[in-house]
């Protein structure tokens, strides 16, 4: 259960990268610094947690539950955000009331950056805890900001980055739900030697399925971008 929890983290993480991808670079840039600033303010209670506390936390149902309820929430901001800007896309005016959610980026990515701390922290005992912060925040200062711009130069059109980011909000909230309501799994996993071999088989077939995919979006925008230019030239020569 816990590393269903850790997979659910690091989609938010990506789900939040993804919608800074829409911001200009300055703006993700100073929401990295407010990340880093949690994370130097946030070691002082992190220091106070150990193991088994945090294990009895993702056990405690109520909690669970808890989170259930912000994870729906902020999956419901995200797509409405998503509905929100394909409207705009299509040259509907924009609402007052809808505009803040393009300034939403993330509220869940707080507890999963204290967590993050904990973890660290536990898996670096004798280290100065104020360094291992005050690296974390270096780290989560550069990369916010660096990520998101990554996104956005690897998929440059804002449809597509559109749809990313709603079907990882879709799988947040999916797996949000399935995790958090209950803590209790229904079907126990069956124990089993790791097999090396389809591992590396599944992730060759999602990195070849990965950049097939890149290769035919670049090669359609290229496509687009000629059709676009003869459509043009002819308009000019009329």
């Amino acid at each position: 259960m816990e590393l269903i929890i850790q997979i659910l983290m690091l989609f938010i993480i990506i789900n939040c990268i993804i919608k800074l991808s829409f911001w200009k670079p300055w703006q993700a840039a100073i929401f990295g610094l407010i990340c880093a600033v949690f994370v130097i303010w946030g070691y002082q209670y992190a220091i106070l947690q150990s193991k088994t506390q945090l294990a009895d936390y993702l056990k405690n149902t109520k909690i669970m539950q808890d989170s259930a309820v912000l994870i729906t929430i902020e999956s419901a901001i995200c797509f409405a955000f998503c509905f929100a800007a394909l409207r705009n896309m299509f040259g509907k005016k924009i609402k007052r009331w809808v505009q803040p959610l393009y300034w939403y980026p993330s509220l869940l990515l707080f507890p999963v950056l204290f967590y993050i701390l904990t973890q660290i922290i536990f898996a670096m005992p004798g280290t100065d805890f104020t360094t291992i912060s005050y690296l974390l925040a270096v780290g989560v200062f550069i990369g916010l900001p660096a990520l998101s711009y990554l996104v956005r130069y690897l998929y440059p059109e804002k449809e597509l980055r559109l749809e990313v980011y709603f079907l990882v909000s879709l799988f947040v909230c999916i797996i949000g739900l399935i995790t958090t309501v209950n803590g209790n799994v229904t079907y126990a996993a069956v124990e089993e030697p790791l097999n090396i071999k389809a591992l590396l088989l599944s992730l060759g077939l999602f990195a070849g399925a990965f950049l097939i995919g890149y290769a035919w979006n670049k090669i359609k925008w290229i496509i687009r971008q000629k059709k676009e230019l003869k459509r043009k030239s002819l308009q000019s020569t009329k």
